[in-house]
């Protein structure tokens, strides 16, 4: 069962001054982005980073392939309207209880069917060429944010490992300490996954070069409650596809038991591809309501990202395949 909250004002952005709005302009300055740890806390979301731990810069080229229109969401909404489910199932949970997860020393063992399996450390990881990305995050509660990620594709790592002939998918799997995540002491918050959280792509969408690697966002390191040290974000999917705090990719010849399909396969199908015309059990997903906006707007298929990734489904019927 899935517990959803009323967080109108957050929705609505009423606990966001305007200033914290109209100052992440800031932000598009490169050279600002580019000046490192100085700049960033003169920044408004740098002091707010500062506050939550003085979280390191990172810099990254910006991608001009990879980029939105619309206004980037306030750093503000983005580090503290969060489904974490390992933190609790409250959208501030992961932002109240973030600071017990601690993510040094931390590695990403990626194995299975492939050639040369290894254990990544963080730090290695850091050191892959990295981008700066503007991608839509979208919700399956309907609603929707503009977030500049900073990662690499996930298709650069698992060609570190070569992956054989017979790899058809690929396994994610956090991290599972309970004393780092309260949410994982059964019973805490009345709500329990079945955990280790675990999700899986198609290994023909792992490759596809929109699927990040994720490890900063707005020009720093993730912040826990976002992620850190390491998650995926597949954008043309709804969020919980993209999984967080990352510790293993198994490459498979068979599709991965994920942890929401396990727990409500009714509502929440392997692919779980942003479609307006599947509507969940309990609310449609035909429109979704961007944080920060009084309005609704009409939700696009595969979430904008169609002229990408349409592709990869020809032929198959996705109101079936949700």
């Amino acid at each position: 069962m899935l517990i959803t909250h009323d967080s109108d004002r957050r929705l609505r952005g009423e606990d966001i001054p305007s200033r914290e709005i109209t100052d992440h302009g800031v932000y598009l300055n490169r050279r600002a982005f580019m000046a490192g740890a100085a700049a960033l806390a003169l920044l408004p979301w740098g002091r707010e980073a500062s506050a939550q731990g003085a979280l390191q810069p990172l810099q990254a080229s910006k991608s001009a392939a990879y980029k939105v229109q619309d206004a980037l969401t306030p750093y503000k909404s983005v580090t503290t309207y969060n489904n974490f489910y390992e933190f609790g199932t409250d959208k501030g949970d992961p932002a109240a209880h973030g600071a017990s997860l601690k993510t040094r020393p931390w590695t990403l063992k990626v194995d299975g069917l492939c050639a040369k399996p290894k254990t990544f450390d963080i730090d290695e990881l850091l050191k892959f060429p990295l981008e700066e990305r503007v991608y839509r995050l979208r919700c399956v509660e309907a609603w929707s944010m503009i977030i500049p990620w900073i990662g690499f594709p996930l298709s650069a790592l698992l060609a570190r490992v070569e992956p054989t002939g017979q790899a058809k998918y690929v396994e994610f799997t956090t991290l599972v300490n309970p004393e780092m995540f309260p949410g994982q002491r059964r019973g805490l918050f009345g709500f329990a996954l079945d955990w280790p959280y675990t999700e899986g792509l198609r290994l023909d969408e792992a490759m596809h070069p929109l699927t990040l690697v994720t490890v900063g966002l707005y020009g720093q390191v993730l912040p826990n409650q976002n992620g850190a040290p390491i998650r995926v974000v597949v954008p043309w999917k709804y969020g919980f596809k993209s999984a967080k705090s990352l510790v293993h990719m198994r490459l498979t010849s068979e599709e991965p038991k994920t942890s929401w399909n396990k727990a409500a396969g009714n509502e929440y199908g392997f692919y779980s591809n942003v479609n307006p015309e599947v509507s969940h059990p309990r609310w449609s997903q035909a429109t979704e309501r961007r944080i920060g906006e009084l309005r609704r707007r009409d939700t696009l298929m595969f979430n904008g990202y169609g002229d990408q990734v349409a592709s990869l489904y020809s032929g198959m019927d996705l109101k079936r395949l949700y």
